[in-house]
């Protein structure tokens, strides 16, 4: 399938020019991944404050709804993001921070600036500087039965994410709590296990491939 890259400039532009206050009436699926432990006691925690947590992975899948007048329904957006210092710590600066938008290629040229411009709306300051931006195809699945919290996101060669549901085995000291929050506001969340996360693409300096943290989260918006 043909991938493309829109110019870096014209990508800011369609950004900028989006990212307005205003209604959305869209509903889907939310997934993050980090690179630092989110459900974690305050030991563990510690130790990578500073060390790791400085990427992440978000994707939304939206099933049904519009932005400002354009169908989105199905289509999937992805942002790759690598930040100056832990995401979510609360006494030291994360920004500036760098990122890539992986657009789905299905989207045609009106869906992508409408998909750009939901990203933006939803993250802030975490998005500001977009280095680079792909079309590829999105695969995403999340479970809403007894298997809540088991997600599969594939965004063609560039980037994944597979989690599961967080188990007892999962407990490691007994003070676990959701240390960090999700880096977007959502309708509802919950922690999961990350089985597998990884960046692959260009523009952010570094890939990553991290497995078996406590890292996720599985939500709605």
């Amino acid at each position: 399938m043909r991938r493309f890259l829109l110019d870096i400039a014209s990508a800011i532009l369609l950004l900028s020019a989006w990212a307005v206050p205003g209604s959305a009436a869209l509903k889907g699926d939310y997934l993050e991944a980090r690179s630092a432990d989110v459900y974690t006691g305050p030991c563990f925690a510690n130790s990578e404050v500073g060390l790791t947590g400085q990427e992440a992975i978000l994707a939304w899948k939206i099933q049904q709804g519009d932005w400002k007048g354009v169908d989105l329904s199905g289509l999937s957006v992805v942002a790759v993001v690598r930040a100056s210092a832990t995401l979510g710590d609360p006494y030291h600066d994360p920004y500036p921070a760098r990122s890539v938008l992986i657009i789905d290629s299905r989207a045609n040229s009106q869906q992508r600036a409408a998909l750009a411009a939901f990203v933006a709306s939803r993250t802030g300051a975490l998005l500001s500087h977009v280095v680079r931006v792909e079309a590829a195809p999105i695969q995403m699945t999340v479970e809403h039965g007894d298997q809540h919290g088991a997600a599969r996101m594939v965004a063609g060669r560039f980037a994944q994410i597979e989690t599961r549901s967080l188990c007892q085995g999962d407990h490691l000291c007994g003070n676990e709590s959701v240390y960090y929050p999700p880096l977007v506001a959502l309708d509802h969340s919950m922690p999961a296990f990350t089985l597998d996360s990884s960046f692959s693409g260009q523009g952010l300096g570094e890939v990553w491939k991290n497995v078996d943290k406590r890292s996720a989260f599985v939500g709605t918006f």
